[in-house]
């Protein structure tokens, strides 16, 4: 079974024929992100029939803790994945996982979301299993090219892939009855976990990003804002995670604020605004900003936390992913750096739904319903573009005939 989907490790790899020889295995991001993209249309249409009462089907989770899961653990890894395995080979010059071996990756993230479904027949065990294993061996994946490189730089990718190991071990435990009470504090690593590691991956390609699309311009970089944007931002997800709130949280938040603008302003140009895709890069870290804003309010129980969870996922991590998604399979398929207008509505569309999920309920809470509603079909029309748009372009070979 290993050595069918892919994971034979033996030095003769290459003197045979790859089952999943065709351009889509080329390298981690086309995969990964078709599957992401399929991923958040089924995945918020199925939770919209179940959130409404339209839908009851048996599943190892919980219904909202299965929601929180499959958008942290099944669609952010998913782009998580894929970006990794792509950047990592940029990054280190070494080759990632292609052909068999990545095959047999998507077929694992795969195996994790559908297997919840099918709790009445087989052991939670087997279940719990195959969704814990992804990360561990997405991190196994990684580091070898890093390794062998001597990259150090990026071991904190690594370090990062194992605390959200560690954090999806959590959910799993509750699951299984190991535990009680541990599925809310994994849920809320992860999200931390890759908020932090939006941070990181801000810091070496915004500026990159910023100089490459705009010519003549060239963005501050800034080590120690670099860090203390991450500390403070893991901080103040570190006081939630304990229960503390009030002035101790509110003072952390808006200290995370104010650093994380800083840093971003040095970045930042009045001509990002001109880019799309750019200016959607710019825009998902401002509800990353939102969120630690929220985050002060929050800390008095002037908002409800919601606000502030939804505004770092469906703002902050929704917002970025697809215009990373956009921006990577753009540039890795060999095509002009440029999006369509029908790109640029999906854009405006996913932003909307963030405002309808986040900024309206606060505004006018006797109309949640109603907001929500609107911010799901937001959310489908802007991902069902993503992927109407870029499915046939990451299942094609590069125009330029380019190996990835």
């Amino acid at each position: 079974m290993l050595n069918w989907i892919g994971w034979n490790m033996n030095k003769n790899d290459n003197a045979s024929t790859p089952v999943f020889d065709y351009p889509v295995f080329g390298l981690g991001f086309r995969p990964f992100f078709i599957l992401a993209g399929l991923f958040a249309l089924l995945l918020i249409l199925l939770w919209n029939a179940i959130y409404k009462g339209e839908l009851s089907v048996q599943n190892y989770y919980a219904p909202n803790i299965w929601h929180a899961h499959e958008m942290l653990a099944g669609y952010s890894v998913a782009v998580i994945a894929g970006f990794l395995l792509t950047a990592v080979k940029n990054w280190t010059g070494q080759a990632t996982a292609s052909g068999d071996r990545l095959a047999g990756l998507c077929l694992l993230w795969l195996y994790g979301r559908i297997l919840p479904f099918y709790a009445e027949l087989l052991p939670d065990f087997m279940i719990a299993l195959t969704d814990f294993a992804f990360l561990p061996v997405l991190a196994y994946s990684v580091s070898r090219p890093i390794l062998r490189s001597g990259h150090n730089k990026s071991l904190v990718f690594i370090v990062l892939l194992a605390l959200m190991t560690a954090a999806n071990a959590l959910v799993h435990l509750e699951m299984l009855d190991v535990y009680e009470s541990t599925a809310m504090l994994g849920l809320n690593m992860l999200l931390a976990i890759i908020i932090v590691m939006i941070l990181v991956v801000a810091g070496r390609v915004f500026p990159f990003f910023t100089e490459r699309g705009l010519k003549g311009v060239i963005a501050i970089r800034n080590p120690l804002l670099d860090v203390l944007s991450i500390v403070s931002a893991a901080s103040v997800f570190l006081l939630q995670m304990a229960g503390i709130s009030g002035h101790i949280l509110a003072v952390s938040a808006i200290a995370a604020l104010v650093v994380n603008l800083v840093r971003i302003a040095g970045w930042h140009v009045r001509q990002v605004w001109y880019v799309p895709l750019l200016w959607i890069l710019y825009i998902g870290y401002g509800w990353i900003l939102l969120g630690l804003a929220l985050s002060a309010l929050a800390a008095y129980a002037i908002i409800s936390y919601s606000l502030v969870l939804h505004a770092f996922t469906l703002g902050g991590i929704g917002v970025l992913t697809l215009g990373m998604m956009v921006r990577v399979s753009l540039g890795h398929t060999g095509r002009v750096m440029k999006v369509s207008n029908v790109i640029v509505t999906a854009f405006v569309l996913l932003n909307l739904s963030a405002f309808g999920r986040v900024i309206l309920p606060a505004l006018l809470p006797a109309w949640y319903g109603q907001f929500v509603y609107i911010s799901t079909l937001a959310w489908l029309a802007a991902f069902a573009l993503f992927v109407f748009v870029y499915a046939p372009i990451l299942l094609a070979p590069r125009p330029d005939g380019k190996p990835d």
